[in-house]
């Protein structure tokens, strides 16, 4: 569905207004598509993202300032997060031996069955929803995508 029908506008301003609300209002098409695979596991979209920054850097920790950095959804609250998914069993927090201010977060064993669980039902959502691009097309929104945040 072209964007002036989802919505409901004729005009733009300008083409590099229609592409910046075209971008925004398919972010977060794409977010809300992502829901129902996280939904039965109990994850928000930002858990699983602090999840997956985790896993990558096992076997090392992360500190709160680390998984901020390389969060997707900057205005996210790191700490309010590691301790949602503490509760839920999916990490620990613990003393940083190098510097007694600041806690480690580590991934525990059910956080990796939960994300692996998550990652595969996220892979498969994000086939189908990329399905009508071709490889060649994904790559070139990539590289889009990539030139317009190299700009800031």
């Amino acid at each position: 569905m072209r964007i002036e029908e989802a919505i409901q506008q004729k005009k733009f301003e300008s083409e590099f207004q229609k592409a910046h609300i075209n971008i925004q209002f398919t972010a977060n098409w794409l977010s809300q598509s992502l829901s129902p695979s996280l939904e039965p596991l109990n994850l928000t979209w930002q858990q699983f993202n602090i999840l997956r920054i985790l896993r990558g850097m096992h076997p090392e920790p992360a500190s709160i300032k680390v998984l901020t950095e390389r969060m997707i959804d900057k205005m996210s609250n790191a700490s309010r997060l590691v301790e949602k998914l503490k509760q839920k069993g999916m990490v620990e927090r613990k003393a940083c031996a190098a510097d007694r201010r600041q806690v480690d977060i580590v991934l525990t064993e059910k956080g990796r069955e939960v994300l692996d669980l998550a990652s595969k039902s996220i892979a498969d959502n994000t086939e189908k929803t990329f399905s009508t691009l071709t490889v060649e097309e994904a790559v070139q929104l990539n590289l889009l995508l990539d030139k317009l945040r190299s700009s800031c």
